[in-house]
């Protein structure tokens, strides 16, 4: 558990820092004054202050900010100042964050290609070494369940008093299944880079799409490209999660205005990290998808053009650059309030839905 927070703090660091560093480092190349670049949400707890800018670490690390000299309307007079820059320029502050994000999970894509990613291979095709067995669904109460069957759990072996497949195929292991309906059979099985072995019943009737054992198997292998080529499968993975990423963010936010609904699976900080835990006993290049995928939606999540969003905020210059002139800050700052006690709302709805949901 220790380990697994750890885990999970580093990677919300890294991808908090990486999306403030998108704001950072065009701010100041484009002559702006940062005061502060914060890790976490106040209360302080350290800092240090070089140039112009402090560097914080605070309380609450579930997210951070960087806060630019006169980001607030003021000094406008002064050519530091965020609101004396033309609305382009301020836009490209704000997008920022969200490019380095993408960036960030196009990398990470690209970088697990050359390592060599996890792949469902066909049944028939023997060719690749590197394959084998993994259980991607256990079935609530079946056999397997109650055995301590886990999703991500490799089958090295399947066997019983009499027979023994060191397993290679899917096939294999679901026709010594269906020869053993009625008796018992032992997986052993791989988790974490632990061995186990587990005894687990073997049903002659059972419910539909569920199978004798309630397991579901694919093949994996894994495959490795050149770096030249890893940097255009990670193009084509990045575009195909990408589009999946916006339907998907598209159908939920279709629900929640027309029935007020949001889906089950949504997570919040608790689910993340226990997703990040189950994502860390199946490797590290699960755990390197895993953190380009967060790194990919949390780009796209900004992108939103909803008060507190980086999407939000350029709303309200695209608002500027049609009137001709700021929105006032009073408003605008309002608005950004209650958009953000909303989104904390939310986070705190998914948590509780994250606690119900994993323990």
């Amino acid at each position: 558990m220790i380990i697994t927070i750890a885990i999970f703090v580093a990677v919300l660091a890294v991808l908090v820092l990486s999306h403030e560093f998108g704001h950072f480092i065009v701010a100041k190349k484009s002559g702006m004054r940062v005061d502060e670049f914060g890790f976490g949400f106040p209360p302080r707890i350290a800092s240090i202050k070089k140039g112009e800018t402090r560097y914080s670490f605070n309380l609450f690390p579930i997210g951070g900010f960087v806060k630019i000299f006169g980001e607030d309307g003021g000094s406008r007079n002064d050519i530091k100042s965020f609101s004396s820059r033309p609305v382009w320029i301020r836009s490209l502050v704000i997008v920022a964050g969200v490019l380095t994000n993408l960036l960030f999970a196009y990398i990470l894509f690209s970088v697990g290609h050359m390592i060599g990613t996890p792949k469902v291979l066909d049944d028939n095709d023997v060719s690749n070494k590197t394959a084998y067995i993994q259980i991607v669904d256990v079935a609530p109460n079946s056999p397997a369940d109650e055995a301590g069957v886990k999703v991500g759990d490799k089958v090295l072996r399947i066997f019983n008093e009499s027979k023994n497949i060191n397993t290679v195929t899917v096939q294999e292991v679901q026709n010594f299944i269906i020869d053993n309906k009625g008796a018992e059979v032992n997986f052993e099985i791989e988790r974490a880079g632990e061995k186990l072995t587990l005894k687990t019943s073997v049903r002659e009737n059972f419910p539909q799409g569920e199978g004798a054992t309630g397991i579901a198997l694919v093949r994996i292998g894994t495959v490795k490209y050149p770096w030249y080529r890893a940097f255009v499968e990670g193009a084509k993975t990045f575009w195909l999660v990408a589009s999946g990423t916006l339907g998907a963010f598209g159908d939920m936010i279709k629900n929640a205005v027309l029935n007020g609904t949001l889906p089950k699976d949504v997570s919040g900080p608790v689910g993340i990290a226990y997703l990040t835990g189950t994502v860390r006993n199946l490797g590290f290049i699960y755990l390197l998808q895993f953190v380009a995928l967060i790194s990919l939606n949390l780009g796209i999540i900004n992108l939103i053009p909803f008060p507190a969003l980086d999407g939000g905020r350029l709303l309200f210059l695209l608002i500027e650059k049609i009137k001709g002139s700021p929105v006032s800050k009073k408003v605008e700052g309002a608005t950004h309030a209650v958009g953000f006690a909303i989104l904390i709302l939310l986070v705190i709805a998914a948590t509780f839905n994250d606690i119900n949901k994993f323990f």
